[in-house]
This record gives C-alpha cells, structure tokens and sequence, in this order.
C-alpha cells in the first residue's frame, strides 16, 4: 500500500510546477509588447517617410519651377538687350543726326560771320564760342545716347522704351537746335546793329569831318 503525500510536499511540488508556467507566461506576455512597440515605431517611421516625401516632392516642384522661372526671366532680359531692326530704322533716328549735323553747321558758319565782321568785341565773341561748345558737347552726349538705345548688347529695354527714349533724345536734341537759331538770332541782331551805327559813324564822319 503506497502512502498518500504529506501536504506540505504537494504544496512545493505544486509551487515547483507554477514557476516555469509563470515565467513562460511573463517572457509572452513581454513579447506580445514587444512585438506592440515595434508595431507602433514601423508606423512612425512610415509617418516620417510619407512626410520626406511630400517635403521632397514639393521641394523638388518649387525648384523646377524656380529654375524654369528663372530661365524665362533670363530669356526675357537676353531678349531685351536685342534691338528690334523697326527701332534702328525709325524715322526719329534720322531726324537726330539730321539735327546734330545741323547744330554744328549753323554754329560754325556763324561763328566764322561773327568773327569776320568785326562788329563784335573778342569777349563776345569769347562768350559765343563757349555756349557753342557747350552745345556741341550736350548734343555728342544725345548721339551717344542714342547709340546705346539702337546697339544690341548695351542695354536692356522693350521696343516700345526704346523707341520712347529716342523719342527724348530727339526733343532734347531739336531744342538745342532751337536754343542755336534764337542765339545766333540775338547775337546777329546785335552784330548788326553795332554794323549799322559804324556805318552811320562813316557817313556822318565823311560829310561833316567829324570824328568821334
């Protein structure tokens, strides 16, 4: 007949068998976390991904479209700094030379009648020659002006710019024009009035004998 247990021992058999249940139950229990962790931190990390890729997208469309901007941009100033042939050849180019050529001819012919007369003082005639030069120099500026606006490569502007520029270039050129004609105008009024009262001296000195 076999003998019965005692109870203390079926107490630490049983205690014996509990603890690799436990200890099993404890390592799945910290797996099944585990395995929740991971689960959450591939989540976040393909969180992060989609975000890189919609900052790298969105990167990658403003710099094309930068790029692309700025190649048009560059196009277009390229192409403003090409003379359209309708704005080398519009008439106010023509007229510009014509009114230079002018100034010049008229202010040499007057000056050298001027001179030769004799019927104005050397400091007048010091006095005409500097507002002719002066006018000489102002009118070489509009003329390099208006090389600026009619060569290629020199200067950014649109057709119409251009064409407002010699516009001025013209108008401040014609005044100069004008300014010269009412000046020699003056000065020839002067120079002949100064004429006319020598030859009144001549003929009042020649029929009388009198001398100033």
């Amino acid at each position: 007949m076999k003998k019965r247990p005692k109870p203390l021992a079926l107490l630490l058999l049983a205690i014996a068998l509990a603890g690799p249940v436990q200890a099993q139950e404890t390592e799945i229990a910290q797996l099944v976390l585990n395995l929740e962790k991971l689960n959450q931190l591939r989540q976040i990390l393909d969180e992060l991904r989609k975000g890189y890729e919609i900052l790298f997208k969105g990167y990658t469309t403003i710099r094309d479209l930068t790029q692309g901007n700025f190649k048009l941009h560059e196009t277009f100033l390229n192409g403003l700094l090409k003379v359209n042939p309708a704005v080398k050849n519009d008439p106010r180019v023509y007229d510009i030379i014509d009114c230079q050529l002018a100034l010049v001819r008229e202010y040499r012919t007057a000056f050298t009648r001027f001179s030769a007369r004799g019927s104005l003082t050397e400091e007048e005639l010091r006095y005409l020659r500097r507002v002719y030069d002066r006018l000489l120099a102002e009118s070489i500026q509009n003329l390099e002006a208006l090389t600026l606006v009619i060569t290629d490569q020199t200067m950014r502007a649109s057709d119409d710019e251009r064409l407002a520029a010699i516009d001025g270039i013209y108008q401040d050129l014609a005044d100069k024009l004008v300014f010269l004609r009412h000046f020699n105008g003056n000065a020839a009024v002067l120079a002949a009035q100064r004429e006319h009262e020598r030859v009144n001296q001549e003929v009042i000195t020649g029929l009388f004998g009198l001398h100033p």
